[in-house]
């Protein structure tokens, strides 16, 4: 994946934060799972496209 696409992807997934942060009323709390969950999401897709984590396609949950 070419750097340039990966910073865009990056910026994409901040400027989705930034308006759920914004925009959506939601209680603090929820705010706080969210964000951790896209700054989750945002590491694993780093990782995998540096070849660090592997593919993310061989991932299974549950059986």
């Amino acid at each position: 994946m070419p750097l340039i696409q990966l910073i865009i992807v990056l910026v994409v997934f901040g400027v989705i934060l930034w308006a759920i942060n914004t925009y959506i009323p939601m209680d603090g709390n929820i705010k706080k799972i969210l964000n951790v969950v896209v700054i989750i999401a945002a590491i694993l897709f780093v990782l995998s496209a540096f070849g660090i984590l592997g593919s993310l396609s061989g991932m299974h949950v549950g059986r």
